[in-house]
């Protein structure tokens, strides 16, 4: 058989496994959602809790960084939002470890907090950024399904998360203060550059935090369930 012809199967094969792992992500995020905040009977185990939304996590990562290079594509380009973004992300106020060695010498009670309070500072932003592109003149049409998604996947997370900290950390404060998020009038603003950079710079810090959020949890069920031996 001819280099050509191997090569040719080669491509097939991994072709096959890449549509097979994106097959294997969609049904494992689809056998979601994790057991509501408040579900009566819930028969999930704390393990399968943990593996369900490090899944979701990584879910939204993935999602939000999709969306914020399509919308910086199509938006951003020579516009240098980027200088604009830095350190301007609602959530600054909310301490978090700042590398890998920081986030594995704080205590995981305080990491589900830290993921609580994040995830909850993300409802109203997430909210008002599926209105506000769905009034955009020519929003690309794939921006507008992944906010649409990742707003509805946050939510789904949090409840997730709201049970594991009852059963983890029982004690914690379920309705700890997390940071409001003050930009709304920006995405309305009437300067178009002025409302295309509020976009960018909301969609930069979501993928800044969902990045956070999929790393502390995957952190926390290494911590937690495997007893650091992963």
């Amino acid at each position: 058989m001819g280099n050509k012809a191997l090569s040719s199967k080669a491509g097939s094969f991994l072709l096959l496994l890449l549509l097979l792992s994106n097959l294997l992500l969609c049904r494992s995020v689809d056998s979601l959602p994790i057991c509501p905040s408040g579900a009566v009977n819930c028969k999930v185990s704390l393990r399968d809790l943990f593996d369900r939304a490090v899944v979701l996590s990584h879910y939204i990562h993935s999602l939000s960084s999709e969306m914020f290079s399509e919308f910086d594509k199509q938006y951003g380009q020579g516009k240098n939002f980027i200088a604009r973004a830095i350190n301007s992300c609602h959530t600054a106020s909310i301490p978090t470890p700042g590398n890998k060695e920081q986030a594995q010498n704080t205590h995981h009670e305080d990491l589900l907090s830290l993921i609580l309070r994040l995830l909850r500072s993300w409802n109203a932003p997430l909210y008002h950024l599926v209105s506000e592109v769905r009034g955009m003149q020519g929003p690309p049409s794939d921006v507008l399904s992944k906010a649409i998604e990742i707003e509805e996947r946050n939510k789904q997370l949090l409840a997730g998360m709201e049970r594991i900290v009852g059963q983890v950390y029982p004690e914690a404060k379920q309705n700890e203060v997390y940071s409001v998020w003050p930009g709304f009038p920006s995405l309305q603003d009437a300067d178009e550059d002025s409302r295309l950079s509020a976009f960018y710079n909301l969609l930069h810090c979501l993928r800044r935090d969902s990045h956070k959020v999929d790393n502390f949890l995957k952190l926390l069920r290494c911590r937690v369930i495997y007893d650091n031996n992963c």
